[in-house]
């Protein structure tokens, strides 16, 4: 079995294919035919994870110039949502997303470390990954709060699905965010 159909070491993996809206600042109608995989950090192979690092330090060390410590010590408690490209040559992540049940990271659940590659933005796999996210999310914590440490220069984009800002801003890592919840 490939890395992209099925389950595959208690992995749990599905398709999807949708053309992107032009709504929340999406602005082509591109199609990316992305896989989802949901897994535990022990259920992660070395690939998948030496690809969740590379996609991670692109974005948040790389891009926004922000050196930070990324191994935090919360991967090992949390789910991990890996988005495949399956239209690329070659294995390709283009979107992550970091998930926490209610109890680990906050008393709510919460979603982290929102990613995606550069090549996939603007088409609405960043929207796709979101819903995503929070649809397995409410699958582990069926009508519980979901809480977010966003970037405050994302702040629309989460609030597009539903979260409200808590907090008044402030600093981490160099980098202003705000709390939200939804």
């Amino acid at each position: 079995m490939d890395g992209f159909n099925g389950s595959e070491y208690g992995r749990e993996v599905s398709k999807t294919s949708v053309a992107a809206a032009a709504t929340g600042g999406e602005t082509t109608t591109e199609t990316t035919d992305i896989s989802w995989q949901w897994s535990r950090f022990s259920e992660l192979r070395p690939d998948d994870l030496y690809a969740v690092v590379r996609l991670r330090e692109a974005v948040f060390i790389v891009e926004q110039d922000c050196p930070y410590p990324d191994a935090d010590g919360r991967d090992p408690r949390a789910w991990h949502l890996l988005g495949w490209n399956r239209g690329a040559p070659e294995r390709s992540l283009v979107a992550y997303a970091r998930v926490f049940e209610p109890g680990v990271r906050y008393t709510e659940g919460s979603i982290g470390r929102v990613a995606t590659a550069q090549e996939v933005r603007r088409t609405g796999v960043g929207r796709r990954l979101m819903a995503e996210a929070l649809r397995r999310l409410e699958t582990l914590a069926p009508g519980e709060k979901i809480k977010l440490a966003a970037q405050r220069r994302l702040e629309a984009f989460y609030a597009s699905f539903g979260f409200t800002t808590v907090s008044a801003p402030y600093e981490e890592d160099g980098i202003m965010h705000v709390d939200m919840i939804r």
